[in-house]
């Protein structure tokens, strides 16, 4: 399948602006003096920008189609400068793409010494869009929600004793895919839990038993959005990671099964060859089905 989408030569651009109010879907904008497209989710290849442009400078071609990935996109918009990553994450924003923002901002953190631009700068002039908030040094820290930790193996939350049921084996944060950075160092060489949200919540001994000297990721493969770009971030772990086992913990109802489907697919795209397990469990927090896949 193929897609329409608008392509610009900056060369033949002059910044005039005729194109931008005939972008019905607000994807084009002038910045720093030349047409821009802020995002390739929202164009639609119409082209009714094209003949308001008179220099030539806009044309539409046609791409084989994928599914949106945000990171690529990021990669892309860092290339451009600050004013351009600014509208494209503020255009995510005023369409309610809070899923692709979030994407976009864990993308800045996670990569802020690679780039020419200043991350917390960018993050701080749209802090009133995403409810980012500084930390005591007027320094952007990022999102809770998103801002990588690492916090050792087995630690012991608050007062909660040192009985071993009650002890987390959590070693990291985030861990709901859409936040986790596949190349954090807590997933290098690890064994991967990935988990449906309701399988911690089903299954007592989840910590103890599970999750203990692994790495986790979580997801709902019914309730999230743009699930596309799970497979993208399970091969990243697979083969950029390099990952040495992905255990999948799924809960009994079907919607549930898509999580091993996007692991499974993932790791068919994935150069490197790993073993991977599917843990089925139970509504009432039993174990009904453990194999290797």
């Amino acid at each position: 399948m193929k897609r329409d989408i608008v392509k610009i030569d900056e060369d033949l651009c002059d910044g005039c602006g005729e194109c931008v109010p005939n972008c019905h879907e607000g994807a084009l904008q002038i910045i720093d003096e030349k047409a821009r497209l802020i995002s390739d989710l929202m164009c639609d290849g119409l082209g009714s920008c094209i003949g308001h442009c008179p220099q030539g400078a806009i044309t539409i071609e046609q791409r084989e189609a994928e599914p949106y990935d945000e990171v690529k996109v990021m990669t892309d918009m860092v290339t451009k400068g600050k004013n351009v990553v600014v509208a494209h994450l503020k255009h995510l924003k005023d369409h309610g793409e809070e899923s692709y923002l979030n994407e976009g901002l864990t993308y800045l953190l996670s990569h802020k010494d690679e780039f020419n631009i200043d991350v917390y700068e960018i993050i701080n002039e749209i802090k009133g869009v995403n409810k980012m908030e500084q930390n005591e040094n007027n320094s952007a820290s990022g999102c809770p929600g998103s801002q990588e930790m690492s916090f050792g193996e087995g630690y012991e939350s608050g007062n909660m004793g040192e009985s071993a049921s009650q002890r987390s084996e959590l070693t990291h944060w985030p861990v709901q895919m859409h936040l986790i950075n596949p190349n954090a160092a807590n997933f290098k060489n690890s064994d991967v839990i990935i988990a449906a949200d309701c399988v911690a919540f089903s299954l007592g001994n989840f910590h103890k038993d599970y999750l203990k000297g692994k790495s986790l990721g979580i997801a709902c493969p019914k309730l999230d959005s743009n699930t596309e770009v799970y497979i993208e971030k399970f091969r990243q772990l697979i083969d950029e990671a390099k990952v040495n086992t992905i255990t999948v913990m799924i809960m009994q109802v079907p919607c549930c099964g898509g999580l091993i489907q996007m692991v499974e697919a993932a790791a068919a795209k994935a150069e490197r060859k790993i073993p991977v397990k599917q843990i089925i469990v139970g509504v009432k927090g039993e174990i009904l089905e453990e194999q290797w896949v």
